[in-house]
Parts: structure tokens; C-alpha cells; sequence
């Protein structure tokens, strides 16, 4: 059997696909708009072909058409590009102390953040003295108005927003324990923001509670959130003071300061 060879990048197996970072290498290369006869003689691909793949990235928004036959990187890369450095950082940071908590508590501990309508699970700590049943994987996604950390980011909105949300989503449930008419969520979002903490009382999935607070940056906004997960009748209070004690250090590592006179 012929062992491939480490030194050379591997090649993607779907051929659209390898043309696909063809054209978007030729792209970046460049610094103006890049005639379409150019990007063909330079790839070696018919001018069709070459037409029709970037008339898809363009309906993508990966591509852009500032003229009739050229073309640019578009500016979704920009929004992803900046959306993975945003993530990084914040698990970088995260990573150390969320992993020192999970050692105090002995319990799930998760980091997410907020897209569009959902929280996604960027990172998290945990271990098999835990107990827990269901533990959501990295890269796991949950409607906001459902988990802790997705409250805290509501809480952040104003209230037109959270009613905007409420009438998009539906507020649909996932548990009988889940929040799904407007007043109920509003009353707990009112606690979320006077606490800066929320909590999912098995409104996510059934025989889970959480807890959650949130992480800033050095501007000040919530970018990320904390949360500890444990079954339903072995969620302590006692772990409170540490949550936030753990989201301070991390906003801080993210340069996030205190207006003054306000505790952390």
C-alpha cells in the first residue's frame, strides 16, 4: 500500500470543492478585482466552468462582483474570518480556568456564545465522576430563550428585541419545564439582569440544570458565557460564587474592566 507523503497538503476528494480553493487562493493573492479570463488562465479552468462556480460564491456572499467580469474575496469571509478569531480568543482564554472549576466542582462545565437565535458550545470541561446522562457536544446548538447563557444574552436586549425574538422563534419548547409564552420569559430575564446570573431549570432537557454567567470583553459587551450543568437535584448554590468568580478572570484576561463602582 503507498503511504502518502506528510509533506504534501492533502487534496480534497469532491472536485468542485478542490476548484472551489482554487479560485478563492487566486482571490486572496490579489488586492483588486481579478478579471474573470485571469482567474481562468491562472487556475486552468475553462471560463465557464470558472463562471459558474464563482457566480455560486457569489450568491454566498464568499465572493464579490464590484464590475461585470471581475471578481473579490466577499465579505462573508470577513463575518466567519472574524467570528473564529472571536471564539478563539475567548476559549483561549477560557480554557485554563473552566478546566479549574470543573476540578473545584467536579461537574460539566461549558462555554458558549450567541448566533443569530441560538447559543453554540464552543468548548467544554468535564469528566466521568460527573453523572451526567446528556452532556452537549462541541459544536451543539440550543435556542437562546432555553439555556442560562442564552438568557443572559436576551437580558441583554432590549425589550423590542426580545419581543422581535419571541414572535420569530415561536418560543417553542423542548421539555414541559421549558419557557414558552412572552411574560414568563420577560419576568426571568428581569432576574437575569438585576443577578447577572440565569438558570435552566430542565427547560432544555429534562433531569439538567444549569447555571450560567456571563464573559466580557475589553469593550465592555458580553461576548461568551459560562455555564455549569448538573443533574437536577445536585445542582449546589455553592457553586455560584466560583461561576463568577471564573467569568471575572476570564473577562479580565479579555480586557474587560468594571465601571466604577460596580461590584464583579
Amino acid at each position: 500500500m503507498k503511504r502518502s507523503d506528510p509533506n504534501v497538503p492533502a487534496k480534497p476528494t469532491v472536485q468542485v470543492i478542490e476548484r472551489m480553493f482554487a479560485l478563492i487562493d487566486i482571490l486572496a493573492s490579489r488586492d483588486e478585482p481579478v478579471s474573470l479570463k485571469e482567474i481562468s488562465a491562472l487556475t486552468g479552468l475553462h471560463p465557464s466552468t470558472t463562471h459558474r462556480i464563482l457566480n455560486d460564491l457569489a450568491t454566498g456572499r464568499f465572493v464579490d462582483r464590484p464590475e461585470a467580469g471581475s471578481y473579490r474575496l466577499g465579505m462573508r469571509l470577513l463575518e466567519l474570518g472574524n467570528l473564529v478569531k472571536g471564539r478563539l480568543s475567548v476559549r483561549d482564554a477560557a480554557l485554563a480556568p473552566m478546566r479549574e472549576l470543573h476540578h473545584l466542582i467536579q461537574q460539566p462545565v461549558n462555554l458558549s456564545m450567541r448566533q443569530g437565535d441560538e447559543i453554540v458550545y464552543i468548548e467544554r470541561s468535564f469528566g466521568e465522576r460527573s453523572g451526567m446522562q446528556v452532556v452537549r457536544a462541541i459544536g451543539g446548538r440550543a435556542p437562546l430563550h432555553l439555556t442560562s447563557v442564552g438568557k443572559l444574552f436576551l437580558a441583554n436586549d432590549d425589550p423590542q428585541r426580545v419581543r422581535t425574538y419571541a414572535t420569530r422563534t415561536g418560543l417553542s419548547g423542548h421539555t414541559k419545564n421549558s419557557i414558552t409564552q412572552l411574560p414568563a420569559l420577560e419576568r426571568e430575564l428581569a432576574k437575569a439582569r438585576q443577578y447577572g446570573t440565569a438558570r435552566d431549570n430542565e427547560e432544555l432537557e429534562l433531569g439538567v440544570r444549569c447555571m450560567g454567567a456571563g464573559i466580557y470583553d475589553d469593550q465592555s459587551k458580553l461576548i461568551a458565557g459560562l455555564s455549569i450543568s448538573a443533574p437536577a437535584d445536585r445542582l449546589d448554590e455553592g457553586w455560584l460564587p466560583k461561576l463568577q468568580a471564573t467569568v471575572n478572570q476570564i473577562s479580565a484576561a479579555l480586557g474587560y474592566k468594571p465601571p466604577p463602582g460596580r461590584a464583579t
